[in-house]
Formats: structure tokens, sequence, C-alpha cells
């Protein structure tokens, strides 16, 4: 924006000195004429007007050369905002092109969100209600996270080790007993890798 207005106060600045340009040129034009045309006929006149011609020539000069300082700062305002509007469409394209990728990630995320609702739905039917109920009131307190893998003696929710005492609870446990982490409070899942 700062660009174009230095532009755009180049131009009105460039019109505005060509304007004086043209009207003195058109002055020392006219005075050329009465002065050619033979109507002055006083000495004195005569030399006034000459006197004035040769001021307006020294002035059309000088108004000349304010318009071509003006005409380079122009052509350097306007070589900024081609290069400033190209560098904007470049961003502009960049965010572009990351706003399509980020909108396509959306999408998918909704598309995996939708299929892995309709597989928690599934197997929450197949979970007793009790168990199905500590679970969602765990994950609520834990952050998302209501259950966790037993690998390796360590609860994978806490990344705490058992304690031999807890550790030895969670072996005598029947398979079908629900076990949590002292640390996290989290269900224990019990796997192979359990090093129970």
């Amino acid at each position: 924006m700062a660009a174009q207005t230095e532009e755009s106060d180049c131009a009105r600045e460039q019109t505005k000195a060509e304007q004086d340009v043209d009207q003195v040129r058109q002055r020392a034009t006219r005075d050329q004429q009465r002065l050619d045309s033979g109507a002055v006929t006083s000495p004195k006149d005569l030399a006034n007007l000459q006197h004035e011609i040769t001021s307006l020539a020294k002035r059309q000069g000088d108004l000349e050369d304010v318009v071509l300082e003006v005409m380079e700062r122009r052509e350097s305002a306007q070589e900024r905002v081609n290069e400033l509007t190209e560098r904007v469409g470049s961003v502009q394209s960049r965010i572009d092109d990351a706003t399509g990728r980020r909108d396509a990630a959306f999408e998918e995320i909704d598309r995996e969100t939708a299929s892995v609702t309709k597989e928690r739905e599934v197997i929450a039917a197949s979970v007793p209600a009790d168990l199905l109920k500590l679970y969602d009131k765990l994950r609520e307190q834990q952050g998302g996270i209501g259950a966790a893998k037993l690998y390796a003696r360590t609860c994978q929710g806490c990344r705490q080790e058992l304690a031999i005492t807890e550790l030895n609870e969670v072996r005598a446990a029947a398979p079908d007993t629900v076990v949590r982490c002292e640390n996290c409070r989290r269900i224990l899942v019990r796997t192979a890798e359990s090093g129970l």
C-alpha cells in the first residue's frame, strides 16, 4: 500500500510538473510570436520581451529537470510496486497451498473421526455398562485417556513402573478383573508384553 501510494503521489507530481512545463512553453511561444510579428516596436518593450523569453526558457529547463527527477522517482516506485506485487502473489500462492493442505487434512481427520466413532460404538456395545461408565469417567479426568497398556511392568499412561506389591496384585488378579494403576488410576490393559 505504501509503495502504491508513493507511486500514485509521484504520478500526480509528474502530471503537475508537466502541466507547469506546458504553461511556460505556451507562454514562451506566444511571446516569441509577438516578437516575430513585429507588433512590438518600442526598443524598451522589445528588450523586455526578449528578456522574458530568455527567463521563460531557463524556467522551462528547470521545470523539465523537475519532471525528469519525478519520472525517475516514479519509475523506482513502480519497480518497487511490481516487486512487492510479485512477492504478495507468491505469499498468497503459498497461503492458498497451505490452506488447501489444511482443509484436506481436516477432511481426512473428519473421515477418520467418523470411522473411529463407528468402531467405538460397535466395541462399546460389547463392553459391560459399568466398565464403560468407569472408562468414560477416567477418560474425562485423565485428558482423554481412560485406559493404558501395561508394558514391561510400566503403565503407558503415566510412564511409571509398578511397585512389586502392585505387580503381584495384578498377577494374582483374574483375567477378567479390572485392574487400575495406583499412580494415575487408569485401567490397565494386560497383554503378553506386560512383564507379568
